[in-house]
C-alpha cells in the first residue's frame, strides 16, 4: 500500500480491492475513513490497521489469506465486518472478534472454522453465544431466543 494514501484525509471509503496488496499499511493520513476494501488481495495479517482504529465502520476484507485476527481489537467503532473465505481455523483467534464492542454485521464463510461447524450444524449458534451483539451472520439475521424470567 502506497505512501501517498496518506493525503487521502477527507477520503470516506476506499477500495483497493484485487490489487496484490500483501500487507496493511500507510493508512496514516486518512483521517475520515469509515469504509475500507481490500477484498481479493494477500494479506495475511490484520495488522496496520491502528491508523483507522477510531473511524472505520467497515472492513471488507474477504477472499485474503488471513489466518489470525491479532490487531483487529483496535477497530473500535467496526459495525460490519465481511471476511469471508479467509483462513480462520481456530476459536481462539474467532473470540478476538468478541473484542469489537459495536459489531453487528460479520460474513465468515469460506473459513476453515465455519466450515466445519457449518458441517455439523451448530455454526449459528456457537457463534451467537460468542458474538453476543451480532444481528446478522453470513447474509442471514440471527434471531435469538428470549430468556423466560421468573
Amino acid at each position: 500500500m502506497d505512501a501517498s494514501l496518506s493525503t487521502l484525509s477527507k477520503c470516506e471509503r476506499l477500495a483497493l480491492s484485487t490489487n496484490s496488496i500483501e500487507k496493511i499499511a500507510n493508512l496514516n493520513g486518512l483521517k475520515s475513513l469509515k469504509i475500507l476494501s481490500l477484498a481479493r488481495n494477500n494479506i495475511k495479517s490484520l495488522t496496520g490497521l491502528e491508523a483507522v482504529g477510531e473511524t472505520l465502520e467497515e472492513l471488507w476484507i474477504s477472499y485474503n489469506a488471513v489466518e489470525k485476527l491479532k490487531g483487529i481489537n483496535v477497530l473500535k467503532k467496526i459495525k460490519v465486518l465481511y471476511m469471508s473465505n479467509n483462513a480462520v481455523k481456530d476459536w481462539g483467534e474467532f473470540g478476538k472478534l468478541g473484542e469489537l464492542p459495536l459489531l453487528v454485521e460479520l460474513v465468515f464463510v469460506g473459513n476453515p472454522l465455519e466450515e466445519k461447524h457449518s458441517a455439523e450444524g451448530d455454526w449459528r449458534d456457537l457463534t451467537a453465544k460468542k458474538l453476543t451483539k451480532l444481528k446478522k451472520l453470513d447474509g442471514l439475521p440471527i434471531i435469538r431466543q428470549e430468556e423466560d424470567e421468573d
